[in-house]
């Protein structure tokens, strides 16, 4: 504020980190020139009709009456309000509309997310001629911006000395600062790998694990499996996500809320569906063509209510604190939409809240995920991409059947056989914690129960005492598993005993009334766990091929979901063979 108000320039640009408070300082900005009657009207641009109501909102606490209701059809505004909220799509529709209001008065033009600027060359030139005469402007993003060949309005360039030209902020406050300030919630992310498995329509079965090097056509649809709410991965990561969000509830936040994004409304209406299969609980589903999506954001974000569901527009400028798990649950993987997406999170409303977000273990994710500290200017004529040698349009081909759910799988080439889900490994501020534990294994079980409420330090040196504990409890069992194999070896040669067995039960509770209790179902799940593992190294097969097979031939759901009996039914199924 004191930067802008010492040089009192016609444009400044702010560039700050999601949850770092741009709508804040805008609106006190706003106030102090319509106080001091620099400007006599203000004119907020925002990118979705959302978002204009919440402008609205914020303003109105500040004593600011700005109305979101204006349209293109609207006529002169009434004396009582100080300005109004658009959307960039209004002003490109009609911009000789919205240049006369400017004209007329002494306007402030806010434009919220600017680098929507050069989204569409409309929207740009809407723009550019609607406030090209405004006493003065103010523009705000808090993301990444794209790199192409459109320079945005009001935006000032400079060489970058590598025969690029650069934007230049006249104030930048990026994450790393709003972290050390306090301003923003330490972000984890736990990053889940598997094989995922897929059928040609000409009959051809393949398979690849995520997190592995692939191409990009093989990673796209490894993704894409791996997302199919109708598949293993996805009932696994959101079990795992549920368990983390109840476990940050019980720590000391408990109206600590979790949001899934979805590609496309048909799976968010699947994920929606397990969720309330895991949790009891019917999620709060949000979806951009629903005419009550916006007043369905704002109860969930003044309710207790545990987890919401949506598509793309929750993704940009939304604002719910409480907000503390998310799973990204999309193929969208650009620095643009990915830092949005991420800033859902990161608002922080009291010392050691964090958060904590899941994520498929792909290399753009990770990369994006580890680079969250990094400030990224738009460069005109630079690929976003170009240091990554990541193909956006060999990833748009393989995934243009999430685009379209509705089209026939077989007529895009493939359709999904299913995916099995690994914590693969934990990220935070840059670095990478774990090793890869199979979905529910106690490994696992240590990292979502990291407490509540911890410090940005404390999260460090947590994450680096669970990693030496795993390596040190993973030696223990390879040496374990290596005298086993030895000694059972040596008994099935002499008197052909079979392997299954030789692996004693492990001791269990049983069942009283048919009661599924929790210590029931761990111990149980250790017990197939201890035994799929074994198999997995004696037949040459993945834990998640194992999985599979018993849950073919037993029925039942995922291994998380799975109750007492249906564990013990694949563990009998298990020594059969």
């Amino acid at each position: 504020m004191r930067k802008y108000l010492m040089a009192r320039p016609k444009d400044f640009l702010a560039v700050a980190t999601p949850g770092a408070g741009k709508t804040t300082f805008a609106l006190r900005l706003a106030a102090e020139l319509l106080s001091d009657r620099t400007v006599d009207t203000v004119t907020v641009v925002a990118p979705t009709e959302h978002l204009k109501f919440q402008w609205a909102a914020s303003a109105a606490r500040s004593g600011i009456v700005l109305d979101p209701e204006y349209s293109n059809a609207s006529g002169a505004l009434p004396p009582e309000y100080h300005g109004v909220v658009v959307t960039y799509a209004q002003v490109a529709a009609m911009p000789y509309k919205h240049r006369v209001r400017t004209e007329a008065k002494r306007t402030l033009v806010i434009l919220d997310e600017i680098h929507h600027g050069g989204d569409a060359k409309s929207w740009g030139d809407g723009i550019r001629e609607a406030f090209s005469d405004a006493e003065r402007r103010l523009a705000l993003t808090g993301t990444p911006f794209r790199s192409d060949d459109s320079p945005i309005p009001f935006v000032e360039y400079e060489p970058d000395g590598e025969g690029h030209m650069r934007s230049v902020a006249d104030h930048a406050y990026g994450y790393s600062d709003a972290l050390a300030d306090g301003v923003v919630r330490p972000v984890v992310f736990l990053a889940y790998s598997g094989e995922a498995r897929w059928r040609t329509n000409a009959g051809e079965e393949f398979s690849a694990r995520l997190g592995e090097p692939l191409n990009a056509e093989q990673t796209a649809r490894a993704w894409r499996v791996a997302l199919d709410p109708h598949g293993d991965w996805m009932p696994s990561v959101l079990q795992a996500a549920h368990t983390r969000l109840q476990q940050v509830r019980a720590g000391g936040v408990s109206d600590a809320g979790g949001l899934v994004i979805a590609t496309d409304q048909e799976r968010a209406r699947d994920y929606a569906a397990l969720l309330e299969e895991i949790t009891g609980d019917k999620p709060v589903v949000v979806l951009s063509d629903d005419p009550g999506a916006s007043s369905r954001i704002e109860q969930f974000s003044k309710s207790t209510d545990r987890w919401m569901v949506a598509v793309r527009m929750v993704s940009e400028g939304v604002d719910v604190p409480r907000l503390c798990v998310g799973v990204y649950a999309t193929s969208a993987s650009t620095p643009l939409y990915f830092a949005q997406a991420i800033g859902r999170f990161v608002r922080a409303r009291r010392p050691g809240e964090t958060a904590s977000v899941f994520l498929p273990s792909v290399p753009v994710l990770l990369d994006l995920a580890s680079q969250m500290e990094l400030q990224r200017d738009h460069v005109l004529g630079k690929p976003h991409r170009e240091s990554e040698g990541w193909d956006d349009e060999a990833l748009a081909a393989a995934n243009a059947t999430q685009d379209h759910p509705d089209e026939d799988e077989e007529e895009k080439g493939y359709v999904s056989l299913g995916a099995d889900a690994e914590l693969d490994q934990v990220v935070y501020e840059g670095s990478s914690y774990g090793m890869a534990t199979f979905s529910g294994s106690e490994d696992e079980a240590d990292y979502l129960g990291l407490p509540g409420l911890l410090g940005a330090d404390d999260v460090k040196a947590l994450l680096r005492k669970r990693e030496k504990e795993q390596i040190a409890a993973e030696s223990t069992r390879g040496e374990a598993a290596a005298s086993a194999a030895a000694g059972n070896t040596a008994v099935i040669a002499s008197s052909g005993t079979n392997a299954a067995d030789m692996i004693p039960p492990q001791p269990v509770s049983p069942a009283s009334g048919g009661a599924n209790t929790a210590a029931e179902r761990k111990e149980l799940r250790k017990e197939l766990n201890t035994l799929v593992s074994v198999y997995s190294k004696r037949l040459n097969m993945s834990h998640g091929s194992i999985h599979n097979k018993l849950r073919a031939s037993c029925g039942g759901p995922p291994v998380p979901m799975a109750s007492v009996e249906e564990i013990r039914s694949r563990i009998s199924e298990l020594r059969r063979w």
